[in-house]
C-alpha cells in the first residue's frame, strides 16, 4: 500500500512539467480546439445568459490592465 502510494505521488508530481514549445502552440490555436461551433449560436447563448443573469461580457481580453482598452 505504501509504495502504490509512493507511485502515485511521484506521477503526480511529474505531471505538468513540461511546457508547450513555441513550435507546438500552432495546433493550439487551431480551428478545431474552439469549443463553439457556431458562433451565432454562442451569441444567442451570451444574449440568453445576460438577460437571465444580469451579467455581460467576461469572454476575451479587454486590455491590458493599463486601463486604455
Amino acid at each position: 500500500m505504501r509504495i502504490a502510494a509512493v507511485i502515485l505521488l511521484v506521477s503526480l508530481a511529474a505531471c505538468g512539467k513540461t511546457a508547450v514549445r513555441a513550435s507546438e502552440k500552432e495546433f493550439l490555436a487551431d480551428q478545431v480546439m474552439v469549443f463553439d461551433d457556431d458562433p451565432n449560436a454562442a451569441a444567442a447563448d451570451d444574449h440568453i445568459n445576460s438577460n437571465r443573469e444580469g451579467a455581460a461580457g467576461g469572454h476575451g481580453t479587454g486590455g491590458g490592465g493599463c486601463g486604455c482598452n
